[in-house]
């Protein structure tokens, strides 16, 4: 189909619901973007399900276009290719069909990469907290990977999961806060008992985390609303207890019409 302008050029198997997926443009070029925005992939209704999804939850035309948004993960400074990290709803209309997939494969990629999710409205000495849950890390890896690192306040990354297995990107992360000055990744799971091997890191929900002083222990001081500004992207729960916990330290949602704030949520 014309309307599908991507060829899949790498597919990573992250755990048994998640998966990395690089699409390479066919015939177009990728236009600049800014790290932490997203665009639409596309696929049609006639395209094959994995054999684990559940039934169509309407009955879809064959060649109707079934679109999702999702935050792109890799660099904006690459031309060559896009990445996504992507969870398997069984029940969902499109992430079923993504993950049939192979190597090879073709799939529509919109060409409009928009979101407010990005780091252009905070100032370069301010220090940010990345704080996700799942694949909403995607956006921060974005932003990582172009240039982040570079600026001169702090950087942290608060990822959280059920398991081990599920905290995709986590080899990378280690690999920056072992050799980027001023970076740290802290991650967090939920469900201990359930490992292989015993965790040696964080056991707990990230707001609770954050309310015991996570950030303290590591950066040996208190966030405040005057020198951090704090990203949220993933469980809806988690970033509505993380704004009630941090507006209680008097930070404050950033938006158009308010935008001193320190609160950034990814909505879409």
């Amino acid at each position: 189909m014309e309307n599908l302008n991507g060829i899949i050029s790498q597919v990573v198997q992250v755990s048994p619901i998640m998966k990395v997926f690089r699409i390479a443009p066919d015939g177009w070029e990728l236009p600049d973007f800014k790290p932490g925005q997203f665009v639409a992939l596309h696929l049609p209704a006639s395209a094959e399900k994995i054999k684990e999804s559940t039934a169509d939850y309407e009955d879809f035309p064959p060649e109707q276009l079934i679109k999702r948004a999702y935050s792109i993960a890799s660099s904006s400074k690459s031309k060559q290719y896009l990445e996504f990290y992507i969870t398997l709803v069984h029940s969902g209309a499109l992430s079923p069909r993504l993950f049939n997939l192979q190597i090879g494969d073709r799939i529509g990629v919109g060409t409009k990469f928009v979101g407010m999710f990005t780091l252009d409205q905070v100032a370069d000495e301010r220090n940010v907290v990345f704080i996700a849950t799942g694949t909403g890390v995607a956006p921060y890896m974005s932003m990582l990977r172009t240039d982040a690192l570079h600026r001169k306040g702090r950087i942290a990354v608060i990822h959280g999961a059920a398991n081990s297995w599920d905290l995709g990107y986590s080899s990378e992360l280690q690999l920056l806060q072992n050799f980027a000055p001023g970076f740290i990744y802290i991650p967090t799971i939920t469900e201990p008992k359930k490992e292989m091997t015993p965790w040696p890191g964080e056991t707990d929900f990230i707001q609770n985390m954050w309310k015991k002083g996570i950030m303290e222990k590591h950066w040996g001081f208190k966030p405040t609303p005057k020198d951090t500004d704090v990203f949220l992207c993933g469980n809806p729960k988690m970033i509505a207890d993380m704004i009630d916990a941090m507006q209680l330290e008097n930070f404050s949602e950033w938006s158009r019409k308010n935008p001193e704030g320190q609160i950034h949520v990814e909505k879409f």
